[in-house]
């Protein structure tokens, strides 16, 4: 195997393992919509799953940027040209409601560009993941003991992104965040006479819709932080789409100063 599978088989068995201790604790608690205050079981969910990464990635060279662990100050992540970035738990309304739309999103990022990526979503045992200098994205699902049911990097498992040409434009936005700016941009697309439809999903499950051509484009117009989006987009770099900031038009890039990222919309 080459060094880019090596470190994803890695991360893979990562995101594999912290997803079966996050739904140990989401079945178990099946009163999950009526979390208390403190939000225990979605905490003892981030927490164990970060452990589990940490324990893998800790073996590998590079250093990690994590949602649950208090990122280095920038004078020292700046001399990082490769780093791990890791949300142990993305979708978290969606892990309070219920409705199995969380992920485990883990992402290498070589010079401030995403170059492997995995997202795992537990409920439903489907685990996306690429290596962005092959420009190659898999979708693999796993058998009820979370095992591949095909080889991984099986030929039969790669993404291809459509390429169809329509008048049609399927947008996908945040189950969670939808706002006036996005609904603003919706509207803008009817102008050009498009035919819209829009279609809802939690966490990082909006980039893998895109990638695998169930959407057209995802508008991203709130708040979101490094580790929500580069595991994303990797897989969609790998198909060939774009993920770009609103403000200058250029590619998101990672390992920024502040961890903050612009507005941005995955496209073509």
């Amino acid at each position: 195997m080459t060094a880019n599978k090596d470190l994803l088989q890695i991360a893979l068995t990562a995101s594999v393992h912290a997803g079966k201790a996050i739904l140990q604790i989401y079945y178990r608690d099946n009163s999950i919509k009526e979390l208390k205050e403190d939000l225990s079981p979605l905490t003892e969910a981030d927490i164990a799953s970060n452990a589990i990464i940490n324990d893998y990635l800790m073996k590998t060279p590079f250093p990690i940027i994590s949602e649950e662990a208090k990122s280095k100050d920038y004078s020292v992540r700046e001399t990082w040209e490769t780093c791990w970035i890791v949300d142990p738990l993305d979708g978290t309304k969606e892990f309070i409601k219920g409705n199995g739309e969380f992920t485990v999103n883990i992402a290498l990022c070589k010079s401030g560009k995403p170059i492997l990526g995995i997202i795992y979503v537990p409920v439903l045992r489907e685990l996306y993941y690429a290596n962005v200098p092959e420009k190659k994205a898999y979708k693999t699902i796993l058998d009820t003991k979370h095992e591949p049911i095909t080889s991984f990097f099986s030929d039969q498992d790669l993404i291809i992104s459509s390429k169809k040409k329509s008048n049609k434009v399927k947008v996908v936005g945040s189950r969670s965040h939808m706002n006036q700016e996005t609904m603003n941009f919706i509207a803008k697309l009817k102008d050009e006479n498009k035919q819209v439809e829009i279609v809802s999903k939690g966490s990082s499950l909006k980039f893998c819709m895109v990638a695998e051509g169930k959407a057209d484009i995802y508008p991203r117009f709130a708040p979101t932080m490094e580790w929500d989006t580069a595991a994303g987009q990797a897989i969609c770099s790998a198909v060939g789409l774009k993920v770009i900031s609103k403000d200058t038009n250029k590619i998101l890039t990672y390992n920024k100063k502040r961890l903050l990222n612009p507005h941005f919309i995955v496209r073509p």
